[in-house]
């Protein structure tokens, strides 16, 4: 008789080295903010999102997602402008969501990959402009088409990150 797993979260969980865990998002930060500082045109780019998403759905645990999103999140309202916690609160839901959507359909695949960055990244966006402007009554400017462009950039990107972040999962 065959063992058989209950949930798609039992068939595939990866397994990452330590160092892969502690670098990346450290690795993700400080190229962040470095481009940023040197091109302004990188800021539509989000490596702290995409390490979280990417984390998020091959880990498929939402609290484990939710927590590593806040983590990194704040970790980069730190070391930018942004008032402490607004991109904890934004990439902790992403996280979380990011998890919860790796449970239940396949995010191994670079089209699931490429349709679900964009939404993530469009929902982080989303969330951080309402903290700002109705939580904080901070002024925070919504460009409706700089952000589908930040949304396509990040997904571009994301496959590509993913495809090499793929290759570093300890293989059983």
């Amino acid at each position: 008789m065959a063992l058989m797993a209950s949930t798609r979260r039992e068939v595939d969980v990866p397994n990452y080295p330590v160092w892969l865990m502690v670098l990346t998002p450290f690795l993700a930060l400080v190229l962040q903010s470095l481009m940023t500082l040197h091109f302004p045109r990188f800021d539509y780019v989000d490596l702290p999102l995409l390490v979280a998403i990417y984390f998020g759905i091959t880990w498929r645990n939402p609290i484990g997602g939710g927590i590593f999103g806040a983590g990194i999140g704040i970790l980069q309202d730190a070391i930018t402008q942004h008032p402490l916690g607004v991109f904890g609160i934004g990439k902790s839901i992403v996280g979380y969501l990011a998890a919860s959507l790796g449970i239940r359909i396949d995010t191994e695949s670079f089209f699931t990959r490429l349709a679900l960055l964009p939404v993530f990244t469009l929902l982080q966006s989303v969330v951080v402009w309402g903290l700002e402007r109705r939580v904080i009554e901070q002024p925070y400017a919504w460009i409706w088409w700089q952000e589908g462009i930040r949304a396509a950039v990040n997904a571009l990107l994301g496959v590509m990150l993913f495809a090499l972040f793929d290759k570093a999962r300890r293989r059983d």
